[in-house]
């Protein structure tokens, strides 16, 4: 049978046309230029088009190109500082032309921080973190910030990864543990900031960073703004809000370290007259590290909630609950003779029987009302609850040591503890935002209450195993004392047995594998109840005479904490103090301003706000003071800002690790920091993104009862850091959509914590190092590859470290591959 194959390819050729035909009359292309009221035009404007995900930006001579299907179109034109530009267009197939004028924007600010943020670039124009809204070039003290697109670029997912492009600020563990101008600032603490407002985090394992907005550091001691904190300054975790516009995208990871992480984000108006606007954030990730034994298996679930009854009127719910399963890593130990690469630094001292299980939430409502069109009312409560179940192996800071009491150097001595614990933080703050002009003088005046406080409850329980066996085997001696061998169970070498087995350094296999814990002696104890609350009064005036701001505020803290809470010995123990800030800024033009400040810091050390309530104590509170001076620049149209800071922070009351004895803390004198820094953030041109920072900072001990440890550079304080990250999309011609990521991170040699047991020669110093990361991306329609490649050149280093046996080295070599789509 012979088949006619001429009519049906006919047939197909003419559909094929006729649709060819249909498609090309469907499609618009809609072009112009957008200019100022000046007649200059504007690079890097947003155009996007209602109800699509299709978009570009103006690029050097401010050209937009955008090909749309026919019919009714709304296209928006948006850029920082100018008013967005609507325009209802028809398109019937004719290419259409549309020239844009954009006006500067006078618009108030919004004063708080419960919309979200539409742009899409690395710099940010204001923040909230002064509890009402300011332009950061107004601000007389520095801020470095990190944006979602910035963090997104980069392949980041913990905030410990994203301050390295901060000037002044690292890692000082693998923890929530960083160095902000020398002195070290932990999420265990209560002075984290969520949205403004005090929080902690469960510090061992920190949580994905997707659900954040940003992550912001206001530099130096932010007592007066926020009560107690660290002299070097206050992270602000800042979460996505709710849109007034649909926007959904997913994205799945996969890469080194069998890692497996998948992210979602939609957000929009839940209503259809916009009263009631969605996000929800979610986030699951299930990944090995190069640590032996160690892994992470995350879930996180971000709802936000924004009602708009009028225009007056705003209310916002905000939930981050994460789910943390994984271990607690102590870090990597190494020989007594101190060589750093004497063991490999994938080793830890856990075994396969150990976990480390949290639970946190973070809980806010805000609400702010518009009184009059100067006075506005805002209100927030954060309620943050923490859960942690810890099995661990880990080093008693110390080494195993023979018959007479000295060091074996390749045997790390061990503790075994099973805890578990609550703790739960309220804070309230109440105040008013009040921006009245009396003659040539323009005030923003804020004053209001705080209420903080922080619990652990009843019920919390810790079992210890750890020390030397008893000469009956019947129990074990906290340490081993030469003098009193024969109280000791001793080896066929004469050495006193450990009551848990030393990890053997040359064969750690075999200490690494699971362990009979039934066979150890433990301590069972109560993990001591806690509970301290905070009543703060505050006011500042920010008043602007021309070119001339100054801003003076106070803030007054009452601290009462209580000692052997829960206890028959329960007793209040008080204390209080007056919190100044003061600062200046001149504008010698629209793109360059001038700053000086004065602040002073204070932070109550109590079994309640330190890391272990079993720490010690009393210790006397930290007090501190900080002078700074600055200037902060902008260029290319307000695109690109570049910031300079000199500063003096001086310290005395800090708790340091207290040499051979487990948590025990110590208090020394005076401390002081010095420095200067460099940030520059934003566009070079529309299509290409920087990010760099340099600082110098000289941290320096100067009194102290260890003598080693005066006028030694602060542990884990690098003297110089310097960063740089760059991406640059091509917008034009046949690379159209591929981008291009290139970054270089320098930290400085770093002392760990000094141990008087040893000689100052023997203090363990982390070198300095280079890292070379690199990124491609690679945009198809509504669809993003991305390729991120870090530590290029597979670098030896270490992010941090306590001592000898607690070092944290940072990743080798990795890359990791992610589709996104956006819908």
């Amino acid at each position: 049978m012979k088949i006619n194959f001429t009519k049906p390819l006919i047939l197909i050729n003419l559909l094929g046309l006729i649709c060819l035909n249909v498609f090309a009359q469907q499609r618009t292309t809609l072009q112009g230029t957008v200019k100022d009221s000046h007649g200059i035009t504007i690079a890097g404007v947003t155009v996007s088009v209602h109800g699509t995900n299709t978009t570009t930006t103006t690029n050097n001579r401010g050209i937009y190109k955008l090909q749309l299907i026919q019919g009714k179109a709304v296209v928006h034109f948006n850029f920082i500082g100018f008013k967005e530009v609507v325009k209802n267009l028809d398109l019937n197939g004719t290419d259409v032309a549309e020239n844009i004028v954009m006006q500067e924007s006078t618009d108030d600010l919004q004063q708080v921080e419960i919309t979200g943020r539409k742009e899409k670039t690395y710099k940010t124009k204001a923040t909230f973190i002064g509890k009402i809204e300011n332009e950061l070039k107004d601000i007389p003290q520095s801020v470095s910030y990190a944006s979602k697109e910035l963090i997104a670029d980069q392949g980041l997912m913990r905030v410990g990864e994203v301050v390295k492009n901060f000037s002044g600020v690292n890692q000082f563990s693998f923890y929530d543990d960083l160095t902000i101008r020398g002195f070290r600032v932990n999420g265990q603490s209560n002075t984290q900031l969520l949205n403004g407002l005090r929080t902690s985090t469960g510090f061992w394992k920190q949580s994905l960073a997707n659900y954040l907005e940003r992550v912001e550091v206001l530099k130096g001691p932010s007592s007066a703004l926020f009560g107690n904190a660290s002299p070097g300054g206050v992270v602000n975790r800042v979460t996505k809000k709710p849109l007034d516009e649909t926007r959904r995208s997913v994205s799945l990871t996969m890469g080194s370290f069998n890692t497996f992480r998948g992210l979602a984000d939609f957000t929009g108006p839940a209503t259809k007259d916009s009263t009631l606007l969605y996000r929800l954030n979610l986030g699951y990730e299930n990944a090995e590290t190069f640590r032996d034994l160690m892994f992470d298996r995350n879930f996180v679930i971000a709802p936000s909630l924004t009602f708009v009854p009028s225009e007056k009127t705003r209310i916002n719910f905000d939930l981050v609950y994460t789910d943390s399963k994984s271990r607690l890593d102590r870090g990597q130990p190494i020989f007594g003779s101190f060589d750093l690469n004497s063991t490999p630094q994938s080793l830890s001292l856990n075994t396969t029987n150990d976990y480390l299980n949290e639970l946190t939430y973070n809980a806010t409502i805000s609400i702010t009302h518009k009184l009059t069109n100067n006075l506005s009312l805002n209100v927030s409560y954060l309620k943050t609850g923490y859960s942690e179940n810890l099995n661990e192996h880990r080093t008693s800071n110390a080494y195993g040591v023979d018959a007479n009491g000295a060091p074996i150097n390749d045997l790390a001595g061990m503790n075994v503890q099973i805890r578990k614990r609550k703790r739960f933080i309220d804070n309230f703050s109440g105040y008013i935002n009040y921006t009245p002009k009396t003659g040539i003088i323009e005030h923003k005046i804020v004053a209001g209450y705080d209420f903080g406080s922080e619990k652990t409850p009843v019920g919390g329980w810790q079992l210890t195993a750890g020390g030397y066996r008893n000469a009956a085997n019947s129990g074990a001696i906290a340490s081993y004392v030469p003098a009193n061998k024969s109280k000791y169970l001793l080896d066929a070498a004469g050495n006193p047995v450990p009551n848990v087995p030393h990890f053997n350094l040359n064969d750690p296999l075999s200490s690494q594998r699971m362990q009979d814990d039934s066979k150890l002696f433990f301590t069972q104890s109560i993990v001591a109840p806690t509970y301290y609350y905070l009543n703060s009064g505050y006011v500042q005036d920010q008043f602007k005479i021309g070119a001339l701001q100054v801003l003076a505020g106070i803030r007054y803290e009452y601290y009462t904490d209580f000692a052997g809470y829960k206890t028959q010995a329960e007793a209040k123990a008080n204390s209080h103090a007056w919190l100044p800030r003061l600062g200046a800024v001149y504008s010698i033009n629209s793109n360059i301003n001038l700053y000086g400040s004065y602040v002073e810091g204070y932070n109550p050390q109590t079994s309640a706000n330190i890391a272990n309530p079993n720490a010690g104590g009393p210790f006397d509170p930290l007090k501190s003071n900080m002078v700074e001076f600055g200037t902060k620049t902008s260029w290319f149209r307000d695109q690109l800002t570049v910031s300079a800071a000199v500063y003096q922070i001086k310290q005395t009351g800090a708790l340091y690790a207290t040499p051979g004895v487990v948590d025990v803390l110590r208090q020394i004198g005076d401390e002081q920091s010095r420095g200067f820094e460099l940030d520059v953030i934003g566009k070079i041109m529309p299509n290409w993104n920087v990010i760099a920072s340099y600082s110098y900072n000289r941290a320096k001990i100067l009194e102290s009862g260890t003598v080693g440890e005066i006028g030694i550079q602060k542990p884990n304080a690098p003297k110089n850091t310097a960063n740089l990250w760059s991406r640059y999309t091509f917008i034009e011609g046949v690379a159209k959509g591929l981008g291009i990521g290139l970054g270089i991170n320098y930290t400085d040699r770093r002392n760990l914590i000094y141990d008087a047991k040893f000689s100052p020669e023997n203090q363990i110093t982390i070198p300095s190092f280079t890292l070379f990361n690199a990124a491609l991306f690679y945009n198809i329609g509504k669809l993003q590859l991305q390729l991120n490649a870090n530590n290029i050149g597979n670098k030896k280093y270490w992010v941090g470290g306590y001592d000898y046996l607690r070092l944290f080295p940072g990743q080798p070599e990795n890359y990791m591959f992610t589709v996104g789509y956006s819908f």
